[in-house]
């Protein structure tokens, strides 16, 4: 097996990180005190990122896009969690589930995406359906040639920038004689749909306000009887699960890299102060106190990279299961949050000071064992796929 970067992987890793040094870092303490992202900053980033060939990058060649592989991309999402997610995000991509436009909606929604042109964000979270997508409220219903669409979706995230949204919502019940299943309730059949903004009875409304990632805003989505053309269905109608499946698996992905980013970042930060600051006549890395918190951090980073890596090659190769995606997401996210504490405990009060970053990495990480999946879900997962081939 080897393990060396090849030279092209080495070259998107050195670009991105300079990237993300010169063009956002300058930024981040602007944006965490605003609580937004400036517009014109917004546009300037993204403009420089189309330029240098960092949108879109994990879309194939004949899209328009870089045609990254999934190990290329998890390296480059690794350099682009280093900062705030609200500039992160403008080097981002349109969701991969993009790619089951067909016909005219590949003019009108896939092919403007991967420009850049357009912008989309994914509506699948309720406030009565977060984990439990079966519960989902959100129902479309069939009338002629549209489906009427009513219902709320939450935790939104960057509706607010979004041209469109990519909607699921419930459009039957999936009839069965399971007695099990009657008992947890209905199971809904999911059907996704492609929605503009300003489409009469869709709206858009300011989310909550989150401890984690300023400036990346989440948004609460409103439907009254907003009509959507049948040819708006993404996907086929009531295979809205085979559709968010495809894109929960990659965003986990994405989220196991950036979590090794910020990890990283903050495990340079603790190193420096261990070698610099002074107590009792030394370097305080001179004390095991301090210096074995440094080998389990670093420990456990090598771990969850190794993990994450291995799911995007295993992706790369066509023998990743949902197993892998949960277990690298799962790993990195709890990694992230160990290695954002203790690197607090080693700079003490400074810390949480908002003189470093550390403060908000730590604030960030919270979150990242909360969406795309809770940890227990991916537990879940993991546990799930270990036993179904027992018979338990």
């Amino acid at each position: 097996m080897h393990f060396e970067l090849s030279e092209e992987q080495q070259m998107v890793v050195d670009s991105v990180r300079a990237f993300v040094e010169q063009e956002m870092m300058p930024h981040e303490e602007a944006v965490e005190q605003s609580g937004r992202l400036d517009p014109e900053l917004r546009a300037q980033i993204r403009q420089k990122a189309i330029a240098n060939g960092f949108y879109s990058a994990g879309m194939p060649e004949e899209l328009g896009g870089g045609g990254l592989d999934q190990l290329t991309l998890a390296l480059m999402n690794r350099e682009l969690g280093r900062t705030s997610y609200a500039m992160q995000m403008q080097c981002g991509r349109p969701s991969n589930i993009l790619q089951a436009c067909v016909g005219a909606q590949r003019e009108e929604y896939l092919l403007p995406a991967v420009r850049g042109d357009r912008v989309d964000c994914l509506a699948l979270t309720e406030p009565d359906a977060g984990s439990d997508l079966r519960g989902m409220q959100c129902r479309a219903q069939r009338d002629g040639d549209d489906y009427v669409l009513n219902g709320t979706k939450h935790f939104i995230s960057h509706a607010d920038e979004a041209d469109f949204a990519i909607v699921f919502a419930a459009t039957g019940e999936v009839q069965t004689d399971d007695e099990l299943v009657k008992r947890s309730g209905p199971r809904k059949k999911i059907t996704a749909f492609l929605v503009d903004k300003g489409s009469p009875g869709f709206t858009v409304r300011d989310g909550y306000q989150s401890v984690s990632h300023r400036g990346y805003h989440n948004c609460i989505l409103e439907f009254d009887h907003c009509r959507v053309p049948a040819g708006k269905i993404l996907g086929e109608e009531h295979k809205g699960f085979d559709v968010a499946n495809e894109w929960l698996a990659s965003t986990r992905l994405e989220v196991a890299a950036t979590c090794l980013g910020r990890a990283d970042r903050a495990l340079d930060i603790a190193l420096n102060w261990a070698a610099e600051r002074k107590q009792f006549g030394q370097s305080i890395g001179k004390y095991q106190g301090v210096s074995f918190k440094l080998a389990d951090m670093k420990m456990r980073y090598e771990a969850a990279e190794m993990m994450t890596l291995r799911c995007a090659w295993k992706d790369d190769q066509g023998t990743a299961s949902d197993s892998d995606y949960a277990m690298a997401k799962l790993m990195s996210s709890e990694m992230l949050a160990y290695v954002a504490d203790e690197a607090i405990q080693i700079l003490g009060g400074m810390g949480l000071m908002a003189d470093f970053p550390l403060e908000r990495i730590w604030r960030d990480a919270r979150v990242e064992r909360i969406w795309d999946g809770t940890s227990e879900i991916q537990r879940h997962i993991i546990s799930r796929n270990m036993l179904r081939p027992l018979g338990a």
